[in-house]
């Protein structure tokens, strides 16, 4: 298990180290999401992760699947979790094209992917991504939503 930090400089280089100490056989990213139209503490795993600071740009990916085998044992695992791609950008409002929003997902899957190590994101919603009173968001449910789910998602990923 690893923490990789909040923000997707913190992630991918708190994910590469981890990657090159210890070569797993696979990766999953878990954490909070903000979304737009999918309502708190609903499951999502990620079927791309997008990278929304780059702006479409031509300069460095921008889009990255996950693992197929994963995506499979994870929905097989997570039947209600909805699939969607989920945006990442380093600040709160910062993607614009995904439903789901959060700070690490890419960072993550591109440190896994040039590693070598297929990965794949799940994520538990905690708040509507413009909803500026931080007070109605609901971390503990989405951390919840995650405790209950993690069990099943490990038992059918090994």
């Amino acid at each position: 298990m690893l923490a990789c930090g909040i923000g997707p400089v913190e992630a991918a280089a708190t994910t590469a180290r981890a990657l090159a100490e210890r070569r797993p056989s696979g990766l999953l990213h878990v954490g909070i999401a903000g979304a737009r139209g999918v309502d708190p503490p609903r499951l999502v795993i990620g079927s791309e992760a997008v990278y929304e600071d780059a702006a479409g740009g031509a300069l460095v990916p921008g889009r990255l699947r996950p693992d197929e085998a994963l995506l499979t044992a994870a929905r097989r695992a997570l039947p209600d979790a909805q699939v969607l791609p989920i945006g990442t950008s380093a600040r709160v409002g910062g993607t614009t094209g995904c439903p789901i929003e959060a700070m690490e997902g890419f960072a993550v899957l591109r440190a896994a992917e040039l590693a070598g190590v297929p990965a794949v994101e799940v994520r538990a919603v905690s708040n509507a991504i413009d909803e500026p009173d931080r007070s109605r968001w609901r971390f503990d449910d989405a951390l919840a939503a995650l405790q209950d789910a993690l069990p099943r998602l490990l038992a059918e990923l090994r």
